[in-house]
């Protein structure tokens, strides 16, 4: 595995929309391993992969205590979202800078693993929250 330099702000690549996954093989795999150790070693609970620089819809996180359950989400889609929760985010490509944000408190997402499996889970709390700032960054957007 290999840490990845992760790109901040003012870098105009964040701005980029990622494009689709569609190719499910061994390189997809080693990038989701790479992500999971450079988001560990950045101290990070999630990281996209626009932010190291793979234009591609692919985010990772891990909002578990001990952060030792890693989840992968490759192409993901909200495809449903209820209420709204405020709470202070910070940002692995902001370094220092926390900012309140609101978002839906409980989200359905669709997306696939790294083999292509697809699945839908229902999230609610900081995870929920995590996926929806990861998927931002997929859209090009920086909180």
């Amino acid at each position: 595995m290999a840490k990845l330099e992760i790109l901040e702000v003012p870098d105009p690549r964040l701005r980029t929309v990622a494009k689709p996954v569609e190719t499910f093989d061994d390189e997809l795999v080693r990038l989701v391993e790479d992500m999971i150790e450079t988001m560990y070693d950045a101290r990070g609970i999630g990281l996209a992969a626009t932010q190291v620089n793979v234009h591609r819809r692919l985010l990772v996180l891990d909002v578990s205590d001990e952060q030792d359950t890693p989840r992968e989400y490759v192409n993901p889609e909200i495809l449903d979202s209820e209420g709204t929760e405020t709470c202070e985010e910070g940002c692995l490509s902001v370094p220092g800078i926390y900012a309140n944000v609101t978002r839906a408190e409980r989200v359905r997402v669709r997306a696939r693993d790294r083999t292509g499996n697809v699945f839908e889970e229902d999230l609610d709390g900081m995870h929920a929250i995590c996926l929806q700032h990861e998927i931002d960054h997929l859209d090009g957007k920086v909180f």
